[in-house]
């Protein structure tokens, strides 16, 4: 096939990493409380469908938010150390056919959504509108980490009302864990590009916090492991879901050793890290269903 036409290997490998499928990180960061939540609401492992759904839409959704996340940024990613080489900046693919792949990313979405019930549809619109504004709020705020916290917690009550259970205040607990959690992993990823996001007045919490970001990181990281805490004795949850405290709170220390210089790849390296910390409680949460099946 012509090397110009849409489909052809440069153009997919573009898309590819327009989408950041090269970059699996998001896609975990994003599954991993989804898979909290849906092993807490069916109290054991879900359904296949309802696995299948959320999981689907989880890297469906992540990609279109990148997606999107570029398309909002294609004017000042240039300047940007860490992503000047990204699709649209390169010009591999033009705004029309960023734009056009959002849809088509939001269009597999809804397929999927299609399947669960007509109260989990009317609440993905929230995760929609979270998602795609998203990007655009560094322009305004410098509480952007705190629309994408509440844009990757929002699979958490959608996955309780999708399994049929009520969204009490485990849910919520469960929810701002989750967004102190990514707000505190967001501001990690914002110290990397600090310099460069002060040059070209894009806003973050890495530039609000200041002198206090890795304080502020860790009285997050507490909040979270504390509302989790909460939620386990609740649900009064097996010591396996303890240790997997007890593992997150060592992994969160750890990358606070990596921050305490804001060194710019040790801060990626803290950042990456917080995959460890899902999976460790995601591991906690389905070693106890395990043991003690409903």
């Amino acid at each position: 096939m012509d090397n110009s036409g849409l489909l052809s290997t440069t153009k997919l490998n573009a898309y590819w990493r327009l989408m950041r499928a090269d970059k699996p990180i998001g896609i975990f960061l994003l599954l991993w409380p989804c898979v909290w939540a849906m092993w807490i609401a069916s109290a054991g492992f879900p359904s296949l469908h309802i696995l299948v759904v959320f999981v689907l839409g989880v890297v469906v959704m992540r990609s279109a938010g990148c997606v999107i996340n570029d398309y909002a940024d294609r004017n000042v990613d240039g300047f940007v150390e860490r992503s000047s080489a990204r699709p649209l900046v390169t010009g591999e693919v033009t705004e029309k056919e960023a734009l056009g792949l959002f849809f088509l990313l939001l269009f597999f979405a809804l397929i999927l959504v299609l399947t669960l019930s007509w109260q989990t549809i009317l609440m993905s619109i929230g995760g929609l509108i979270l998602a795609t504004i998203y990007p655009f709020m560094k322009r305004y705020t410098h509480l952007p980490q705190v629309i994408l916290g509440a844009a990757f917690s929002w699979s958490i009550p959608m996955a309780f009302v999708a399994i049929g259970q009520s969204l009490n205040w485990v849910v919520w607990s469960l929810y701002f864990a989750n967004l102190a959690w990514t707000v505190a992993f967001d501001t990690q990823y914002a110290m990397v590009d600090k310099n460069d996001d002060i040059k070209v007045g894009v806003k973050s919490t890495a530039i609000l916090f200041g002198q206090y970001d890795k304080l502020i990181i860790m009285l997050l990281q507490i909040l979270s492991l504390f509302l989790l805490t909460t939620v386990a004795l609740w649900l009064t949850l097996s010591w396996l879901f303890y240790l997997a405290l007890v593992i997150s709170m060592g992994l969160f220390l750890y990358q606070q050793m990596l921050i305490k210089d804001r060194d710019r790849p040790l801060c990626f390296k803290a950042f990456l890290n917080n995959n460890y910390v899902g999976l460790v409680l995601a591991l906690g949460i389905i070693g106890h269903y395990i043991m003690h099946p409903a």
